[in-house]
């Protein structure tokens, strides 16, 4: 009696392939994003408020790494100056920035890093705008004194100066060509009256021989 092999209906297995190939398209997504992301922010990411605030506040899904390096935000205007005042502090899942007191109006650029929970780093950075400056006049006005007494001073040492060697120097040149002028007239004087005088001489000779 001959026994033959039942053969396994193929639509258990093709099922079974699909449920598995289903679970790891799931399961990919689910352990890529593990990673704390930032969920709220203050100022609102593209957001526009009228002054600078005086902090700006990171919340994010879960709580925090802290450490040495672990957590850095940076906060600069549309010049690129940091308008960061002092390191960021970590509350569980809330991070904190101090700012400036003082700042103009305009775009603000915001970059962050953190460690999340599950020991990786990650960043992100996001902007929002400012409408009114709170920079005051007065932190213009000591710079601008200096500049004014700096540019008189000069003008009135170099002026007395220059003048008195040109003068002097130029009274000597007219005393130097003066006696050097005068003796070669002498020279020239002396030179022609002892021509003549032998001239004479020889002169008298010839008439004295006659």
């Amino acid at each position: 009696m001959k026994t033959t092999a039942r053969s396994i209906p193929l639509t258990p297995l093709a099922l079974a392939a699909t449920l598995l190939a289903a679970f790891l398209v799931l399961f990919a997504p689910l352990s890529a994003s593990a990673h704390d992301a930032l969920v709220a922010s203050s100022p609102v990411a593209d957001s526009t408020v009228e002054t600078l605030p005086s902090e700006i506040t990171l919340t994010f899904s879960e709580k925090l790494i802290t450490g040495e390096g672990a957590t850095e935000v940076a906060v600069t205007d549309a010049a690129g100056a940091s308008v960061a005042n002092g390191p960021a502090t970590v509350d569980g899942a809330i991070v904190t920035q101090p700012l400036v007191a003082e700042a103009a109006a305009g775009a603000y650029h915001v970059v962050w890093k953190i460690v999340s929970s599950d020991g990786h780093p990650t960043s992100g950075e996001f902007s929002f705008t400012v409408t009114t400056s709170t920079l005051t006049a007065a932190t213009a006005q000591p710079t601008d004194e200096p500049t004014g007494t700096a540019t008189q001073t000069p003008d009135a040492v170099a002026t007395p100066v220059s003048e008195t060697p040109d003068s002097s120097g130029d009274a000597v040149g007219f005393w130097v060509l003066g006696i050097v002028g005068a003796l070669v007239v002498a020279a020239v004087a002396i030179l022609v009256l002892s021509r003549r005088g032998n001239r004479q001489a020889t002169g008298s000779d010839d008439l004295s021989g006659r």
